[in-house]
Formats: C-alpha cells, structure tokens, sequence
C-alpha cells in the first residue's frame, strides 16, 4: 500500500526508483498531461519566444510544502536573517519624510555615487555614477534589462550548465539563444575557458556568467576569470556578470568582478545588490553597471517597463552602503559555519558534495542512491519533510545532483540531515 508521509517505515516494494516511480509521482504525471493538453488549445494566443521558455522546475515542490507541516526547507534561495534595523529604520524614515515619488529613471544619485565609491573600493573598478549605473528592481530586472538590450533575434548567448533557472530564459525572452556548458563537480563546477571558445560560432554574441554561482556554490578562481576574459576579448564577446553573490564567498576566496580584469570594463554589463549580502530579498533594489551605449539601452527599456526602482527601497540601500558592512560580514561568518556543517554532513551521508565556496547552496549528488533528482527530492519531501530542489531544474547538467540552500538555522540543518540520514537508511544507497 502506499507509504503515508509520515510513515518512516518504507518498504523496498514502495520505492519508486528511476524505472517507474509510484504514488505521488504517477498522480502528478497525469496532472501533467491535462494540464498540457489544455494549454495546447491556447498555446496560439501566446508568444512563441515565451511558449519556449520552460515552467519553473522548482515551483511544483514549492506548492506542495505549502500544503505540509512540519517541513525544513532547504530550497528556498533566500536568507533566513531579517533586514538588519539600521536599514529598515532608513526606509521607514524615507516613508515619514514623505520620499515616496518617482526618483530619476536611473535611481537616486546619492545612491548610485555610494554604490560606485564602494565598488571602486572593494574592486578598484571606476564607474560613472551620472551614465554608467543604474539602479534596478532587483537583479532579476538587470538580467532582462541586459539581455534585451545587447541581443538580436537569433543571436547566441553562452551559459554555464547548471546555472539560475532565469538565465536561459531571460536569453529566450528576449530573442536569443541560449548555449549550454556543462560544467561539472569534479572541476567545481567552473566554467572551462576552453570549452567556452570551442562553442564560439558566428552568431554568439555574449557570455553569461554568474559566479559564485547558484545552485552550485561555486566561485571563479582568477585564472579561470582571465582565461575566460582573453576568450571575450579575442571574440569580440560581451559578458553579462551576475554577481549578486559577490560577498558571500569563503575560505579565503576573494571574489573579483570580471570588469576588474584589464580591457574588460568596456564590454561587460555587471549585475549586483543587496538581496543576499544585506537580507534585503523583499525591498526588490539592485544595480547594474555598463559603458554608455549599453546602459543607454537598458535605461531606455527600464523607463519604459519599470521607470523608477521603489524609492523607499532606494533610501534603504543607501543606508546599506553606508553602514551595513558589519552586518554582512556577521552573516557571512554565520553562512561559513552552516557551510561546513550541510557540505560535510552530506559526505558522511554518502552524498558526494564539492565544497561550495560562495553564496548560500551546498550540490550534492544523489546519484548513487538509484533515484534520479526529482524522485530524491519529492520522496525525501513526502517522507521526511525535507524540502531541496532537484539539480535539473537548473540545467541537465544538474541531473542526478539537488540544491540545498544553508541560509536557514544551524539547527534546522542539523535535523534535516538526521532526516535525510534516515531517509538513506530506509532507502539505502543503490549498490
């Protein structure tokens, strides 16, 4: 008979492995076919570039933990931390002071001149705060703005394989054509220079990177930056560079923005903000860096489509340059000592995990327990009441791998790897 979910005494005759999964997944498979089949019959009233944009593989796991108690959720990409009060109160003062109109199309100066001191401190990188920045509603709204900016219809935009659920379709959205490269855990998911030129063709017109990297945690190590730098000068590439991640990194590392690199500025959109670093996800403010002509197409669109990023949040993430360094180095210690915990305790599950080394998000792989990524995740889910994503959701060459993101509490990662221990021992590792 089918397992409960919160039966933990399973039956090998109740494991749906790769050839056949049961239960949840047939019922959702049929839903599936439905669903599909009525969507066919106005799949013409939509867009041919959006129809090809595939549904979020992350999204179905989602609605199913809001549908459960009890659950740990590794899946959700975002930081458990409130704001830290200081910029909370900065955007509740804005409020009182009646900073509740329209800024410039390009943000607030103030804003954009404390954000470029910064970066000029950090990176030594110059940028004009007057025609070079933009302050955008989240990276999401750069990575659009950016993408439908610089690409024609047709033209092709290299991608690391996996890599965030958006970028290939922000490519497609906007005309493109997205080019996988898989990259893999035993190079730490880094994308290789080599392979990058190997799939240069007439009609690539940018790479995309994002490092470190969601769902993989991984970082660029210089030389690779720089490998992958005289790749796009040589081409004549531009470089699209999402570095929201950009103070998350550990061990170390010290994070370097592609732009930084000499004769790279000039052909390189930067993407960064205050979402992760400052648990700032809700105030929906970001910025974007590029020469003129560039940031003149994307300002063009963004007044269009956007006009203004929320200005209270802008009031915000001016206090978060001003005084916020002590509250991401705070977190980012916290995110280290979660880090070791989830990678290590996935290894000694018999998880083989790559040590990430930035952002929030430990990749182990699943598949030596016989169960492909999506099987591993619903089950452990139904089971257990341990949310991750499925590796596949973020390219194929995430297959056989999930994402599980440490910005929750020690102690929750704590209990969710005793679940998932149990989980194994009840679903042992295939031999």
């Amino acid at each position: 008979m089918p397992i409960a979910s919160n039966d933990r005494q399973y039956s090998s005759d109740d494991d749906p492995r790769r050839t056949g999964a049961a239960g949840a997944g047939s019922a959702a498979a049929a839903q599936a076919t439905g669903s599909a089949e009525q969507a066919a019959d106005g799949a013409a009233r939509v867009a041919e570039r959006v129809q090809a944009v595939p549904g979020s593989g992350i999204r179905r796991f989602f609605d199913i933990i809001a549908s459960m108690d009890h659950v740990i959720s590794l899946g959700v990409g975002e930081p458990d931390f409130v704001t830290p009060w200081p910029i909370s109160e900065a955007g509740i003062r804005a409020i009182e002071q009646g900073h509740t109109h329209y800024t410039s199309n390009l943000g607030l100066l103030e804003l954009r001149e404390a954000i470029a001191r910064d970066l000029e401190r950090r990176y030594g990188v110059e940028w004009d705060p007057r025609e070079e920045m933009l302050i955008t509603t989240g990276v999401s709204e750069g990575l659009d703005l950016a993408a439908r900016a610089i690409i024609n219809p047709g033209d092709e935009v290299i991608v690391a394989d996996p890599s965030y659920a958006a970028h290939a379709p922000a490519v497609l959205l906007a005309g493109g054509v997205p080019v996988p490269i898989t990259t893999r855990a035993s190079q730490g998911f880094a994308l290789n220079p080599k392979e990058v030129e190997a799939a240069i063709t007439p009609r690539t017109r940018a790479l995309l990177i994002a490092y470190p990297s969601n769902p993989t945690g991984a970082v660029l190590e210089r030389a690779t930056l720089e490998a992958l730098a005289d790749v796009a000068r040589r081409h004549d590439l531009l470089v699209i560079s999402d570095e929201i991640y950009d103070r998350l990194v550990y061990g170390g590392f010290e994070h370097t923005p592609i732009a930084a690199l000499p004769g790279m500025k000039e052909r390189t959109i930067t993407l960064g903000g205050f979402s992760k670093s400052h648990a700032m996800t809700g105030w929906r403010v970001a910025w974007a860096a590029a020469p003129t002509d560039l940031m003149a197409g994307m300002l063009k669109i963004h007044q269009y489509a956007m006009m203004s990023a929320p200005t209270v949040a802008q009031y915000a993430a001016l206090e978060a340059v001003r005084a916020g360094e002590e509250y991401v180095i705070s977190m980012r210690e916290e995110y280290d000592r979660r880090r070791q915990l989830m990678w290590r305790g996935f290894n000694k599950l018999g998880l083989s995990c790559a040590e990430p080394r930035g952002a929030f998000y430990a990749f182990p792989s699943v598949a030596q327990t016989g169960y492909d990524d999506e099987t591993f995740a619903e089950q452990l889910l139904l089971r257990e009441q341990v949310a991750v994503v499925p590796g596949s959701a973020f390219g194929t060459a995430g297959a056989g791998h999930v994402r599980a993101c440490y910005a929750t509490s020690y102690d929750e990662i704590e209990e969710a790897l005793e679940r998932i221990g149990r989980f194994l021992h009840y679903a042992p590792l295939a031999k």
